[in-house]
């Protein structure tokens, strides 16, 4: 049975105090997680350890980080190995999310050498992947999301891939004032499923995580986590606010 998951994204907020306050706040509040659910925080690396330290001892509950670099070590000023995550007891890594593809230029080929090396340190790349207004108003979207798992995903072994969780961003959907619905999101999730099947087998594209990362918020969380592809969400600006994202986590349910 595959996991049921709440990630949290961060991305850029939240000062230190901020942070602390709000995984105290959120560790206050009932959730009750079974076996089969997790919930994941992707959090800026500065607070990366604080997390952690606070998590330590809780079930089935991890730390992300929101990116990691396609090198072990060496002399890239600014970046951060999967070698110094998992010094800090971080295995969780965001690979690829639509803000990294846009802003940072990563591509598809970048982006499998990151799975690559999470994958060969056992660690669990969250892999985002997902298309931008324009693709989807040409109704491109399963192309260009196909090619996306292709060129970044497809080079893996059945045994490997099983160990990616896929977030699915409709891009078009945040901040554009436009909605996906939740059978839009269905349809998608179950599209990459289906290519995932087609690459591998039924059995494989049954065991991978796939989450929804458009907006995901404690008034829409129960309904689109309740489509059958939607194995939870990657969730940013609601995943800030402690009561709104502890919903999200009890949606799970």
């Amino acid at each position: 049975m595959r996991k049921q998951i709440a990630a949290a994204n961060w991305k850029m907020n939240l000062t230190y105090q901020q942070a602390e306050n709000l995984i105290d706040d959120l560790l206050a509040l009932p959730h009750n997680l079974n076996n089969n659910q997790q919930v994941i925080f992707g959090v800026p690396f500065p607070y990366l350890t604080m997390v952690v330290d606070k998590l330590k001892g809780k079930r089935n509950v991890f730390v992300a980080a929101q990116n990691c670099y396609t090198k072990m070590n060496g002399a890239y000023t600014g970046e951060t190995s999967i070698e110094m995550l998992q010094s800090i007891d971080v295995n969780h890594i965001i690979i690829g999310h639509s803000e990294r593809r846009e802003y940072f230029n990563e591509s598809n080929e970048m982006l499998a050498a990151k799975v690559d090396l999470c994958l060969a340190n056992n660690a669990t790349p969250i892999f985002c992947c997902g298309e931008p207004l324009s693709v989807r108003e040409t109704n491109e979207q399963d192309t260009f999301v196909a090619k996306q798992l292709k060129e970044s995903l497809f080079h893996l072994i059945a045994e490997q891939i099983v160990k990616v969780v896929i977030a699915y961003e409709p891009i078009w959907a945040i901040g554009t004032g436009k909605t996906a619905t939740s059978q839009q999101a269905q349809d998608i999730q179950a599209f990459i499923r289906n290519e995932i099947a087609k690459q591998y087998s039924n059995d494989i594209a049954n065991e991978i995580s796939i989450l929804y990362g458009g907006s995901v918020k404690a008034a829409n969380a129960k309904e689109i986590f309740g489509m059958p592809d939607v194995d939870g969400g990657l969730v940013g600006g609601a995943s800030l606010v402690a009561t709104e994202f502890n919903a999200i986590i009890n949606a799970l349910s």
